[in-house]
């Protein structure tokens, strides 16, 4: 089996458990996924299967959307509810600043990540050191915030957010910031991941109804092919005489094949053979004599 679940990670499991749990039920030693969850997180964690496990960087490098509640008045030591209690300061819980806060922080901006993060320095987790009582410099991360709604108030400390971000944001840290901004500090309270990249919350199976399907001999129904993956990608065919070079991974030039779209030098191209079976991903350059396809991912 070759392909992606939209898995539900459900509260109290980490990556890895979910890791573990699909290698278990499908019998697949090829299993990863593509982007940690903190274990009190929930929400969306597609996991790569088989010859799919290539495509997990290009799955995690898609834009996030998550909702959580921020607790205005309390820091902890992770950013996040399980932390131990840093400081604690009145509120004000005054709905305009609230608001005008928030949107401050839209757009591109430096994040400091957090102690407690997977991050390595020095072949070490951040966590690791943290959880060993040291603290060390860590350097900041340039991150997008492409929007944030408040969602509802929940008076008198907490409000509800949704964020459009880019891969590599702390939405613990956003919520700390956003309690620094406000004078009273802040820390999340509650995380689910709505969406990563394609994968959608409301498309998403938990790992109980995956052991079902597995139990009744029905899993592949739960798996996304790596075409419907990478279905936003532009399409190239390669024409018959032309796929011994495919299949050896040799660049491709513009008679060869046939494009399902206008593209541009540097674009990346999903590349099937004229079976219209999906062989790899595909840079386009350009030479001489017009545009040329050169390997960049191969999936076969």
């Amino acid at each position: 089996m070759d392909g992606i679940l939209n898995i539900r990670k459900e509260k109290g499991f980490t990556s890895h458990d979910v890791v573990a749990i699909v290698r278990r039920t499908l019998h697949m030693r090829k299993v990863g996924h593509t982007g940690t969850l903190d274990p009190d997180a929930e929400g969306v964690l597609p996991i790569c299967v088989g010859k799919a496990t290539k495509l997990s960087d290009i799955i995690m490098d898609g834009r996030k959307s998550y909702r959580a509640i921020v607790r205005l008045g309390i820091t902890t030591t992770t950013e996040d509810a399980s932390g131990e209690i840093v400081t604690q300061n009145p509120v004000d819980f005054d709905e305009v600043q609230i608001t005008e806060a928030v949107a401050r922080f839209v757009g591109e901006q430096k994040q400091v990540p957090p102690m407690y993060s997977a991050i390595k320095v020095n072949g070490k987790k951040l966590y690791e050191l943290a959880r060993e009582g040291k603290e060390i410099e860590r350097k900041s991360r340039t991150i997008t915030i492409y929007g944030i709604q408040i969602r509802r108030f929940l008076p008198p400390d907490a409000f509800e957010i949704d964020v459009d971000c880019s891969k590599g944001t702390y939405i613990r840290t956003l919520c700390s910031d956003i309690g620094k901004a406000l004078g009273c500090g802040a820390h999340m309270a509650e995380l689910l991941r709505t969406q990563t990249g394609t994968f959608t919350l409301e498309h998403a199976i938990t790992l109980q109804q995956l052991e079902e399907l597995a139990k009744q001999g029905r899993q592949e129904e739960a798996l996304l092919s790596m075409q419907e993956a990478l279905a936003d990608y532009p399409k190239a065919v390669v024409v018959q005489r032309a796929e011994k070079l495919l299949y050896n991974g040799g660049r491709i030039a513009e008679p060869y094949f046939h494009m399902s779209q206008t593209v541009q030098c540097g674009n990346v191209v999903t590349v099937f053979d004229s079976k219209k079976q999906l062989v790899g991903l595909y840079t386009v350059t350009q030479v001489e004599d017009g545009l040329c396809l050169k390997p960049w991912k191969m999936l076969i």
